[in-house]
């Protein structure tokens, strides 16, 4: 079901690159954040066959980069090394660097050659695995926002809208869909498409979004999850290094400006079987009742997976009524103010659109919770409650199941969880849990400009 980059396959990637010299080796973090190593590009023979090492620790930092001493890989275990092997879909052109590179995705390992179980992309790995007794493929397809920003945006952390670079016009409102805005962002946007291309990420629509500066790229969908999420993380940092090469800051914070639109990690996703049939059709724009039945798995596990879908403080900002993030764990047929949309489509084309996910999560893990509910649903032959029509945010809603709408909330139900550690792994769940749980109670210290502005000159 997974198809991993082979020595012979990167030997032939890098022949197609005469002159280049070195390789960026990545592995992603539980933020989501790309952690690794600048290597030789002659050193390529000797990373497949010895690996890349650093501490396991490191693919376990909290968001500033500290060590978290209580997911007990620092001292209890000597903080030892894992040794990350390549993976995805090998070398590719890094085209924004002055310098010609290329990169390549990595995946932790423990020295004895086991799967790190804290690696965010050995986590997925396990839960696309158990897909298979099951005759069952993933079909994945991920949508994510993003905000362009003015270059010394991140500087002065303090964010600010650029001006339009051609006609020079102040971003002040909503421009959803507009055209216009596309034709001024024309440069740094063909730029993504380009590197998009050159890196063979399936770049799809390019559209404008709701806030001032904000836009969103759909990546088409492929039968490997490890593969879909590969592309959400290397499209993530294709976008912020063009955007600096053109003098802007992209960002894919959730809740960015108070008053505008956050940005989402939506993704679509359906089954195959082992003949290449859609499960979830039924012949019926209703789906079949597997669809309904990983439908019921999804809502049953998103409270405890809400910290996955969204990991940060800022995150909870994205959660207001009438805001296009769901409040609440519920389905409907073609309902964007549910957290689980059946679109409109073909019935070959059945399939759901998760909606909770903000852009801040780590694209590894966000599938892999989904999926985790998808196994729960079909496993346990659950039956989802009855799809919401109209307004999911209503007092009035029905069939719906509260989510925790705070951070703290968030981390205690995943703390607490009784279901999400079957397919996740324990682990996994002790790091992330307390890599979250520490950046709570430093957060927590900090005094904010607010309290400041509202006090200091009061009380």
């Amino acid at each position: 079901m997974v198809m991993e980059v082979t020595l012979e396959t990167a030997r032939a990637q890098l022949a197609q690159y005469p002159g280049i010299e070195e390789l960026d080796l990545l592995a992603c973090d539980l933020n989501g954040i790309l952690r690794g190593k600048r290597i030789p590009a002659d050193s390529l023979d000797k990373v497949f066959g010895e690996g890349m090492k650093f501490p396991r620790s490191v693919l376990c930092l909290d968001i500033w980069g500290h060590d978290v001493l209580a997911n007990g890989l620092v001292w209890e275990c000597g903080d030892g090394d894992g040794v990350c092997k390549p993976c995805g879909p090998g070398l590719m052109p890094m085209t924004w660097s002055e310098r010609p590179r290329l990169q390549m995705l990595t995946m932790m390992h423990n020295v004895d050659g086991t799967p790190f179980a804290a690696d965010s992309r050995q986590v997925l790995a396990s839960v696309v695995e158990r897909f298979r007794p099951l005759g069952l493929t993933p079909v994945v397809a991920t949508e994510l926002e993003f905000y362009l920003m003015a270059g010394d945006a991140a500087g002065g952390g303090r964010p600010r809208p650029p001006a339009a670079p051609k006609s020079g016009y102040d971003l002040d409102a909503p421009r959803v869909y507009s055209m216009e805005e596309l034709d001024e962002f024309d440069q740094v946007l063909s730029a993504i498409r380009e590197v998009c291309r050159a890196q063979d990420l399936p770049s799809d629509t390019i559209i404008v979004e709701n806030g001032p500066g904000q836009f969103e790229v759909n990546l088409l969908h492929v039968a490997n999850p490890l593969l879909a999420a590969d592309h959400a993380v290397l499209l993530r940092r294709a976008v912020r290094a063009v955007a600096r090469r053109h003098g802007m800051h992209a960002t894919f914070m959730a809740k960015p400006y108070g008053d505008w639109a956050g940005s989402g990690f939506h993704l679509h996703a359906s089954l195959l079987d082992a003949a290449g049939r859609n499960v979830f059709d039924d012949g019926t724009p209703n789906g079949s009742p597997l669809l309904r039945q990983a439908v019921a798995g999804m809502i049953a596990l998103m409270p405890e997976s809400m910290l996955i879908f969204a990991p940060h403080l800022n995150s909870y900002r994205r959660f207001q009524p009438g805001a296009h993030a769901p409040t609440t764990a519920s389905w409907g047929y073609e309902n964007r103010t549910t957290s689980l949309r059946i679109p409109d489509s073909s019935n070959k084309a059945r399939r759901f659109e998760h909606r909770p996910a903000g852009a801040d999560a780590n694209p590894y893990l966000v599938v892999a919770a989904i999926l985790a509910g998808v196994l729960h649903g079909i496993e346990n032959h659950l039956e989802a409650p009855p799809a919401v029509r109209g307004d999911a945010y209503g007092d009035d809603a029905q069939s719906t199941l509260p989510l925790p709408l705070t951070w703290d909330r968030a981390i205690q139900a995943f703390q607490s969880a009784e279901t999400l550690p079957r397919y996740l792994g324990a682990s996994f769940m002790r790091a992330f849990g307390t890599c979250k749980a520490q950046e709570l109670v430093e957060l927590g210290r900090r005094v904010t400009d607010i309290e400041y502005a509202t006090y200091l000159g009061s009380i």
